[in-house]
């Protein structure tokens, strides 16, 4: 796991964290899923808000809340990804889950003039199978 560390370490105020990770090449995607599903789930690690994982690619992306600069530090050091290209960045304005939240319906609204709320509403129609893609890493043909 690769994370520049010196500039982690200047940040002291709790906020959110990016992370991308992208496994070694010839890894397969279902592994790949699995070992990343592992990562998010540790317990020790700061709170996860988001994750998802790439098509094409093997790896994924998450969202983190850290507190503290001792849950920055785990973040940072973490070896469940060991091997991976991993980065962690963090984020100016989403400083909380909340704030996370307000941030998208902000971008939703200044950007798109679109309602988050509603949006969050909708039914929306499900495309694909996503088992399925997240054990291929390719986009579901079918349905």
């Amino acid at each position: 796991m690769t994370v520049n560390s010196t500039a982690l370490s200047r940040i002291r105020k709790p906020r959110c964290f990016l992370v991308t990770a992208l496994a070694p090449e010839g890894t397969p995607p279902a592994q790949a899923n699995r070992q990343f599903n592992q990562f998010v789930a540790d317990r020790r690690l700061p709170l996860v808000l988001f994750h998802d994982h790439f098509i094409g690619q093997p790896g994924g992306v998450a969202i983190f809340f850290v507190e503290t600069p001792e849950e920055r530090d785990r973040l940072a050091r973490c070896e469940a990804l060991a091997g991976w290209q991993v980065e962690v960045r963090p984020l100016i304005f989403s400083y909380s889950p909340a704030a996370f939240d307000e941030q998208i319906a902000y971008t939703l609204r200044a950007y798109r003039e679109a309602d988050w709320e509603q949006l969050r509403q909708e039914q929306r129609p499900a495309y694909g199978n996503p088992a399925r893609e997240a054990e291929t890493g390719s986009e579901d043909e079918g349905e």
